[in-house]
């Protein structure tokens, strides 16, 4: 099947169009409702050469935060003074952070028009992030939307041993309290598995997001 080339019409294909590494379409804007409407269907956005890609893979890696697993010694570091939590204190500074971070590829997808676009969300009440802060510096964190009872993590960093772990762990367990069922992390990393993440089918996931999305959201 042809990959669907979006255009300035509000719409995605179906999920199951996907291509095997999941990618769904290229093209369109990022504009506040077509981001909503994309984490709705279970899509997100991968940038290329500053055009948007648009994807769905099968299947997808989620964490159930009942399943969140922590070791013995993140419970250390948890229960010690060496971090300090906070929730949506610094979200420029932690997707700019994000932006920059070193990873085992080159190049970042975060592009100057996703920081923007997500900021925005922010300000509008569906982007939120999760902070690790030491001696007064933001030292790591995530950021992500929530929407009904569902979180979609988009992307985490540490320049510490642990930051991001310590983020992670404090912030699914806040989201927890808060009602969340289902926390998104798209596709596989060893870090996240060793967090209790773990793979579902495409399918699956879809149908958990129908539940726990409320449709005038």
């Amino acid at each position: 099947m042809p990959l669907s080339i979006l255009d300035d019409k509000l719409w995605f294909p179906p999920c199951n169009d996907a291509l095997q590494d999941g990618l769904l379409a290229i093209g369109g804007d990022l504009s506040e409702e077509r981001l909503l409407l994309a984490y709705r269907n279970g899509i997100f956005p991968w940038f290329e050469e500053s055009v948007p890609l648009w994807w769905c893979p099968d299947p997808r890696f989620v964490l159930f935060p009942h399943q969140l697993k922590v070791s013995k010694s993140m419970q250390r570091i948890l229960r010690s003074d060496q971090f300090t939590f906070k929730i949506n204190t610094s979200f420029d500074e932690v997707i700019r952070s994000c932006k920059t971070a070193k990873r085992d590829h080159e190049g970042t997808w975060i592009t100057n028009e996703i920081e923007k676009a997500y900021i925005n969300l922010h300000k509008k009440g569906y982007a939120f992030c999760a902070e690790t802060w030491q001696d007064e510096q933001l030292v790591g964190g995530l950021y992500g939307i929530k929407m009904g009872k569902v979180f979609f993590g988009e992307s985490m960093f540490s320049v510490v041993a642990n930051a991001s772990k310590f983020a992670f762990i404090n912030y699914v367990q806040f989201l927890m309290n808060e009602g969340i069922e289902l926390i998104d992390c798209q596709v596989y990393t060893n870090h996240l598995e060793s967090l209790g993440a773990n793979m579902i089918s495409r399918e699956y996931f879809l149908n958990l997001l129908k539940i726990y999305i409320p449709k005038l959201e």
